[in-house]
């Protein structure tokens, strides 16, 4: 069994937010890591963005780890607080979802 840890996890959503990001206007005047905030208030992505992001990083895992998830779903959008809000948040969130599957 493996265990995913959210700090590498983090290692491996910035390369898709700094492709995501590529395509849009947002020029980040901080560095990407874990606290660099996504969506919401003061977020970097719009909608499409997000997606583009959440698609991406699905993709990653897959690339990576052999396994589908799927980030988007009921269960994401009806937390308190959003799994899209920050890189760590979505590490997380990820991290739940890795290690529930591989169980």
């Amino acid at each position: 069994m493996t265990v995913f840890a959210a700090p590498e996890l983090v290692d491996l959503i910035l390369p898709v937010l700094q492709e995501t990001l590529l395509g849009s206007d947002f020029k980040p005047g901080e560095p990407l890591d874990g606290s660099f905030i996504l969506y919401g208030k003061n977020g970097a992505l719009d909608s499409l963005g997000l997606v583009n992001l959440i698609v991406g990083v699905e993709q990653a895992v897959e690339d990576k780890c052999g396994c589908s998830i799927t980030l988007a779903d009921e269960r994401a959008l009806s937390q308190e607080n959003s799994p899209f809000t920050t890189v760590n948040s979505l590490a997380e969130y990820l991290s739940v979802l890795l290690n529930e599957q591989d169980q």
